[in-house]
């Protein structure tokens, strides 16, 4: 079902793509552009059905994976030149609101007359669609950049006036969205690794989307974080995206690599004489992953999550999807971290992100009363191989007392 999706998305942009290109290309150039497109698709189109029937082809088709990447990247591409033709004639119309065009002699037409195509405005659309092809591969360029290029390491302290003497100077390294798979790379995860390892956190957490959409894309994550071990241990939840397929294999892969995966439930951690209650929420998609009837769990479960915990222990919730805070402050946590948004991860219009679309939490911090919740723009990309106005990002969280 999924890889049939694919194919209607892939089809339809592609042909939306078509009727933009006919404004630019002479007929002659335009007539060979479907073949020139279904080559380029049909490593992508092939990739995807391998996954689809569970064959990964990482190791045994390389150039398939890479060709299918370019078409990723062509994607990206093609829904960027979309996304700025639809500004454009945005644009057009509301000019053409604001100033009249001149009217002229009346002419007689018959009923079943076809209206003639305004040249001013089709002259316009021509020439904006030609600079937005400049435009689109920019931003096409710059966006790969953003997503592989190093991650901005985001360092904070946070300050309560309740925290433990014990845990002041606590230093975590939060680690959202990595959507290891086809989009990214071992060789990215291991850079990942190094930077966030060179931050000597005390604590490593890891905030959900783990892999892009399948259990066997955990190993090369599993084999960047091999060695990496923080005094105060590893700990993980699941993403929605964790949920795709079944999720047993993830589960018993983290704990086996020595990564203690907290769903609906909490760890004590004791440090100079304090203790932190670690706490973690499963995603709602838990309830029907792979958007199927694969029931894998309740969903968040605040009491069970915060069952048993001792009174005075600080508390701290990983919890994927910020729009979930209401169920981690419910379970008593002071500090709330969480991703799922990806800062939008693509943001054409300066000073909006796209993640406001699915809800007011987007990125960064944020705070009710005394409680804080930190949201990752995370690190991975899912679906277009790009990031505008959203750099991934490593969290390094320092608490204080006081």
């Amino acid at each position: 079902m999924s890889f049939l999706i694919a194919l209607i998305l892939i089809v339809l942009i592609q042909w939306f793509h078509l009727r933009l290109l006919r404004l630019e290309l002479p007929e002659r150039a335009y007539r060979r552009l479907p073949w020139i497109l279904g080559v380029l698709h049909l490593p992508l189109i092939l990739f995807a059905l391998m996954r689809a029937i569970g064959i990964d082809g990482h190791g045994a088709l390389p150039l398939l994976r890479a060709l299918a990447r370019a078409g990723f990247y062509f994607q990206a591409f093609t829904a960027l030149h979309l996304i700025i033709a639809m500004l454009v004639e945005v644009a057009w119309q509301i000019f053409h609101r604001v100033v009249p065009e001149e009217k002229g002699p009346d002419i007689d037409t018959d009923a079943d007359e076809e209206v003639p195509v305004d040249p001013g405005r089709r002259a316009f659309l021509r020439t904006a669609a030609i600079a937005s092809t400049g435009a689109a591969a920019a931003l096409s360029v710059g966006g790969s950049r953003q997503a592989y290029g190093d991650p901005e390491i985001t360092r904070r302290a946070f300050f309560f006036n309740d925290l433990p003497a014990g845990l002041d100077g606590l230093r975590i390294a939060h680690l959202s969205d990595l959507h290891a798979g086809p989009l990214v790379s071992p060789g990215t995860l291991r850079r990942w690794r190094d930077l966030t390892e060179r931050e000597r956190p005390e604590l490593l957490l890891l905030t959900g989307d783990l892999v892009d959409s399948r259990p066997d894309e955990l190993e090369p994550l599993l084999e960047a974080f091999q060695g990496f071990l923080p005094p105060l241990g590893r700990f993980a939840i699941l993403g929605n995206h964790d949920y795709f397929d079944d999720p047993r294999p993830i589960w018993r892969d983290l704990e086996l690599a020595g990564i203690r995966c907290l769903e609906n439930a909490s760890s004590l951690i004791p440090r100079n004489g304090a203790t932190l209650a670690l706490m973690g929420l499963q995603d709602p998609m838990a309830r029907n992953g792979r958007f199927r009837r694969m029931i894998f769990g309740p969903g968040p479960r605040p009491d069970e999550a915060a069952r048993d915990l001792p009174a005075d222990a600080f508390r701290i919730c990983m919890n994927h999807r910020p729009s979930e805070w209401e169920h981690a402050l419910a379970a008593g946590a002071r500090l709330t971290l969480s991703g799922h948004t990806h800062g939008g991860q693509i943001n054409p219009i300066p000073g909006f992100s796209s993640a406001r679309l699915i809800g007011p939490r987007t990125e960064g911090l944020y705070r009710e009363g005394d409680d804080v919740l930190y949201v990752s723009r995370g690190l991975g990309v899912v679906g277009l191989p790009i990031r505008i106005g959203a750099a991934p990002e490593i969290v390094i969280l320092t608490l204080k007392r006081g």
